[in-house]
């Protein structure tokens, strides 16, 4: 009994050595990993609430029609120009075959007004020989009727032959005012009808600006990618009918590359300014760090731009921590930066001594 109760208590004290050592050890490593926290947050200003970003824009479509053809597919890698989609385009080609006909028979009017300009001034022209032959014509019956009434006051003529000679007179002045009036009529229609060219003008404009519309909606059924870029997840098909304004599919601009959104609280962007350096560690890629430098600060929180921002007035006031989003500008080589994908979680870290 005395030997089990000696092995009982060896058992006990060694038990109770191990469990020492081990909550030293973890006591010890706490210490150590508490003493490290207390230097990094002394030395660096870091959140965990950051993403990397990347111009994403929609693809839309300006005309209404059925797609009749679609070049691209989820994922790809496009460059600028290339042919994304086509829509049918018959309806558009036929408004710009009837604007285009409508465009030449405006352009044709004109020629026929000018036409009529040069009928009307050649009339004019030989109006005029007209007047001066009536006016000659009438100069020559005044003379004759004035000869007559000195011969009729004379008693050498009857009073039928004055009536003769006066009615002559009368017939000519009457022609020369036709003449006149004939010449004035002439000159008038010139004048309405170059004020026709000038309204038939205005219409070509307008019909020139109608084809171009017609040409431009033509030109609007091939959808070209903006820029070098990736396209985003497919959802369309060929023969489905789209509207104008609809979104048709998603492009990653490549061109202008990434950077990284972090959200820091306001306590901590006090000594943050632009050029400051940050090192960047993204989730998907462990023990990975990526280089960065500041390339802007947020002019307001990130909930002064949210859809309905706060209003502290409205009397239940809560106070929270704002965020300040930064933005940072990656350094790597662009083949590193390649890897990184819009929205991936990231971790910055931005050291207080450069601040």
């Amino acid at each position: 009994m005395t030997g089990k109760r000696n092995n009982y208590r060896k058992t006990d004290r060694l038990i109770t050595a191990i469990t020492g050592w081990v909550a030293g050890i973890i006591l010890v490593a706490l210490a150590v990993w508490g003493i490290s926290t207390l230097f990094e947050l002394r030395r660096y200003e870091e959140t965990n609430d950051a993403q990397v970003e990347e111009y994403i824009n929609p693809i839309t479509s300006r005309v209404t029609g059925y797609i009749s053809r679609i070049n691209y597919e989820e994922n790809q890698d496009v460059k600028k120009g290339d042919t994304l989609l086509v829509i049918d385009d018959s309806e558009y080609v036929l408004q710009e075959q009837e604007a285009n006909a409508a465009l030449t028979n405006a352009r044709a009017q004109i020629q026929i007004l000018e036409s009529n300009v040069i009928t009307s001034s050649k009339t004019a022209e030989g109006t005029q020989a007209q007047i001066a032959a009536a006016k000659a014509r009438l100069w020559k019956q005044q003379q004759e009727y004035d000869r007559y009434q000195k011969l009729y006051d004379a008693e050498s003529a009857t009073k039928q032959q004055l009536e003769n000679v006066q009615t002559a007179l009368d017939v000519a002045k009457a022609d020369y005012a036709s003449i006149v009036d004939n010449y004035d009529a002439a000159v008038s229609k010139i004048d309405d009808i170059r004020s026709q060219k000038a309204a038939l003008m205005a219409e070509i404009q307008r019909r020139e600006a109608l084809l171009g519309r017609n040409q431009l909606n033509v030109s609007y059924t091939v959808i070209r990618a903006p820029y070098d870029g990736k396209m985003g997840r497919r959802t369309i098909q060929e023969g489905q009918l789209i509207q104008a304004g609809q979104t048709l599919a998603f492009i990653v601009n490549q061109a202008t590359g990434k950077w990284i959104i972090a959200n820091f609280k306001e306590t901590q962007v006090s000594k943050m300014h632009i050029g400051q350096t940050a090192d960047v560690e993204i989730d998907a890629f462990p023990g990975k760090t990526f280089n960065g430098t500041i390339e802007s600060l947020s002019p307001a929180t990130g909930s002064r731009f949210s859809l309905l921002p706060p209003d502290n007035s409205s009397g239940n006031f809560v106070k929270i921590v704002q965020r300040i989003p930064v933005r940072i500008r990656l350094t790597n080589a662009p083949g590193e930066i390649a890897l990184l994908r819009a929205g991936m979680n990231a971790t910055v870290s931005i050291s207080k001594k450069n601040g």
